[in-house]
């Protein structure tokens, strides 16, 4: 697998490969419940990352999310938004709600 990273979730440490942006959960679902071919499509990462958007703005303008983190969340959303880290969202669309 190369360089890994330790994340823990409810279940435990997971090795996750160091080079990836994703988490525990993602990892297990990639390991235990790889089934198909087809990826979430890119027009629902879209969408989540124009919403995650909207709801750090929204919290950041009442006070309930600070600036570094309202910063951290729209400079991501806006890159994914630009195209980029497609290759960070592997979930095939059939297992993704899994509850891992």
């Amino acid at each position: 697998m190369g360089e890994v990273r330790k994340e823990v979730d409810s279940l435990g440490e997971v090795e996750v490969p160091a080079n990836r942006l994703w988490g525990a959960q993602t990892q297990r679902s990639l390991e235990h419940f790889s089934i198909g071919r087809d990826l979430i499509p890119r027009e629902m990462i879209t969408a989540y990352a124009t919403l995650k958007k909207a709801a750090a703005t929204a919290n950041h303008a009442g006070k309930r999310l600070d600036e570094q983190r309202y910063k951290l969340i729209v400079q991501t959303c806006d890159e994914i938004l630009a195209g980029q880290h497609h290759d960070m969202f592997p979930l095939h669309v059939w297992m993704t709600g899994s509850g891992t």
